[in-house]
């Protein structure tokens, strides 16, 4: 009976975890959308800024897969703008931001967003 109580306490802790790890949005708007902009679309500042920075898009997400995103997320980006994140996400964490992020591609944009 007492393992029958373990197992299930080891079992909502588990999934409270991955249920946490698994937001993409939250975790895109507290480390993403400063550069990348609330739907994937730089804000001008920034694209002069950082003029390779790109827009999640349906365009630029049909040539990227998720794991190239995890990727980018993992080392950085090719310039130094883009910081790693390794060791601020889990790679499970990443995967939900690499997720939404191609969520954003399928969002209404105003006219004249890329």
């Amino acid at each position: 009976m007492k393992r029958s109580y373990w197992l299930i306490a080891v079992a909502l802790a588990v999934s409270a975890s991955a249920a946490q790890a698994q937001d993409g949005k939250t975790l895109y708007e507290a480390n993403c959308k400063k550069c990348h902009g609330v739907l994937g679309t730089p804000p001008k500042a920034i694209q002069k800024k950082m003029d390779k920075i790109p827009t999640f898009n349906a365009e630029f997400l049909t040539k990227v897969s998720e794991d190239s995103i995890v990727k980018v997320l993992t080392k950085g980006g090719n310039s130094e703008d883009m910081k790693s994140f390794k060791g601020k996400l889990t790679t499970e964490q990443m995967t939900a931001v690499a997720k939404y992020a191609r969520e954003l591609a399928a969002k209404p944009r105003a006219s004249g967003s890329p």
